[in-house]
């Protein structure tokens, strides 16, 4: 048996020094899982991450990128009870949130995949078997890997915190791997969706996915006007933040009276700038997001079979590709981009 294996790494901050790098495969120690990866899903997060721009406590070099990966378990340590071999699994970002309140040290990026700890760019990786979640029985290896940040934030934002009902009325921001997971879990529970997008045709792409209307804001930059043509001036119960800066003060405007805004991306700036009086007639509620915990996870799993829906993935790259796969997702996805790793 060949105890070698291949893995993505960093010696130094920036895309240009990822480099691939043969090394002994891990073992799993007591209540350890060793999996074999599949595949791997890119997040924008890992970009700022490789760049050495997110986390205030920079991870240890060599360092090993992403955060969301599927496979299958090969080998256990002592004492696991969880998951057997052969089980087909995925991992919990945040590795220490099981459920209920975020640990304290979360405030601080600690504990999360893909940096500060290790990522799963890697033939094979050992996560302790809480961090491991069981895949949906519906999806292959590649859709099951999207799932770990951008199908949990879009739950966490609609379900988990959002309580979304049917007939509710949810706008979502861009069409990259939140944007769309949110738009296909909305419609699996009887919301409206209107999606904005500067690219007519990544909006045409997303009717097909059942957005009931959309807005193109290279036309239309002052949207929000829109939003309310839209909805006979009543307004948005859920809008996906996707965007950040100045992009909120035009959520404020589109939230209908006690909606929600989930805050989740900073394109546009990593300061939000709003106006105070419509939060406040409207009785808004703005949610900052950051993914979700185990629980939750599992929840969006049995819901992912139970509605059929598959995550959508604009372009797979094969393992020795993903400098390129990178380069992709700088240019914005429709959806999201995987490498195939095994």
């Amino acid at each position: 048996m060949n105890h070698l294996m291949k893995r993505w790494q960093l010696m130094s901050f920036g895309l240009e020094n990822l480099q691939l790098a043969e090394v002994p495969i891990p073992q799993p120690a007591s209540h350890e899982l060793l999996i074999k990866v599949s595949a791997v899903s890119l997040n924008y997060r890992d970009l700022l991450v490789i760049d050495g721009k997110l986390l205030p406590d920079l991870p240890r070099m060599p360092f090993t990128p992403a955060s969301d990966m599927a496979g299958e378990v090969v080998a256990i340590g002592p004492g696991v009870s969880r998951f057997n071999v052969g089980d087909r699994v995925t991992g919990n970002f945040w590795t220490q949130w099981l459920e209920g309140d975020a640990p304290a040290e979360m405030a601080r990026h600690g504990q999360s995949m893909g940096g500060p700890l290790p990522g799963v760019l890697s033939e094979y990786v050992v996560l302790h078997e809480e961090v491991a979640v069981a895949a949906p029985v519906s999806l292959s290896d590649e859709e099951v890997s999207t799932l770990p940040v951008a199908g949990l934030t879009a739950w966490f934002a609609l379900v988990e915190t959002g309580k979304i009902r049917k007939g509710d009325r949810v706008l979502i921001q861009g069409t990259g791997g939140v944007a769309l997971a949110g738009l296909q879990l909305a419609r699996s529970m009887g919301a409206e969706v209107v999606v904005t997008s500067r690219s007519a045709d990544k909006l045409r792409r997303a009717k097909a996915l059942g957005a009931s209307a959309l807005i193109d804001t290279s036309v239309t930059a002052e949207w929000s006007q829109k939003t309310l043509e839209l909805t006979d001036g009543q307004g948005f119960n859920h809008i996906l933040e996707l965007m950040g800066g100045d992009n909120i003060r035009q959520s404020a405007a589109a939230l209908a009276p006690g909606g929600r805004i989930a805050q989740i991306g900073f394109l546009k700036g990593d300061d939000i700038i709003l106006p105070a009086l419509p939060i406040m007639l409207k009785r808004a509620i703005i949610q900052g997001i950051t993914v979700g915990h185990r629980r939750a996870f599992e929840d969006l799993n049995r819901a992912v079979d139970q509605y059929g829906i598959k995550p959508v993935i604009d372009k797979i790259y094969d393992f020795t590709d993903a400098r390129e796969a990178f380069k992709h997702l700088e240019r914005g996805p429709f959806g999201k981009v995987v490498i195939r790793v095994g």
